[in-house]
């Protein structure tokens, strides 16, 4: 088990350095150790999913001794960070957020916060990526504020294996009684087919990919409906996207 108190802490994200939600991340893991690094992108990486950068050359920025940001995707900043910046003296665990919206359902597949995660998982370092949901106009981080520490020491304590990342995401606002931390599966829903066309002062088209979803029904353990609850939702996620039934069906067909 992993000591907090005495742990070196890699904190990342996909909404860039400056962004609210990675300083307050940083605050938060302070609780626990001293000894926190930041690295993480120059600017907005959101939807960047776990891509790497492999068609030019990235540059690396010290702000100080333990903040770099990093011309790249959170995926590269996690390698950077694991392979050069702190290669002498590797972290413990990874922090990857606070993620300025919800990673819920097929979001994972094209969040950068969750691939941060996922980069450090493949490198066998811990990693637990957090998120904050909001649906109106102005986001409150109040859930995450109140409730990540705990989260954070009750998931190390429990231990993880280490082809797993956390998958965790803050409601908008507590059910009555209080949040309470909930074991999810990850829930599906149906993307719209919202893209918009625009014609730009030339008379060219040009489109606009919507964030509007139409939600399909969901059982009462996956995330979706543990956040629209008001509970905070914590996803294991394995690194092995394997279909075990389908592999079963069909490496029997193929015999």
């Amino acid at each position: 088990m992993i000591d907090l108190h005495k742990a070196r802490i890699l904190i990342c994200n996909d909404d860039g350095i400056d962004a609210p939600g990675i300083k307050l991340l940083e605050n938060l893991a302070r609780q626990f150790s001293e000894d926190v690094w930041v690295v993480a992108p120059s600017i907005e990486q959101s939807g960047a999913g776990h891509s790497l950068t492999l068609r030019r050359p990235l540059r690396i920025h010290q702000r100080d001794d333990r903040h770099y940001a990093v011309d790249g995707t959170p995926t590269d900043c996690v390698l950077l960070a694991l392979q050069v910046i702190m290669r002498e003296t590797p972290p413990d665990i990874v922090f990857s957020g606070i993620n300025r919206g919800g990673n819920l359902g097929e979001d994972v597949t094209y969040s950068g916060t969750i691939a941060a995660a996922m980069e450090s998982a493949l490198l066998n370092v811990p990693a637990i990526a957090f998120s904050q949901y909001f649906s109106q106009k102005m986001i409150s981080w109040h859930m995450a504020k109140t409730h990540l520490p705990n989260v954070v020491s009750s998931l190390v304590e429990q231990g993880w294996p280490s082809n797993v990342l956390m998958n965790v995401n803050f409601p908008e606002k507590e059910r009555e009684g209080g949040a309470k931390i909930r074991i999810t599966r990850q829930g599906q829903r149906k993307i719209g087919d919202h893209v918009a066309e625009r014609l730009d002062p030339h008379g060219e088209p040009y489109y606009w990919v919507g964030a509007i979803r139409s939600e399909l029904p969901e059982d009462e353990n996956a995330d979706l409906h543990v956040i629209e609850k008001g509970d905070i939702s914590v996803t294991p996620i394995g690194l092995d996207f394997t279909d075990n039934a389908t592999l079963e069906k069909l490496t029997k067909a193929f015999q």
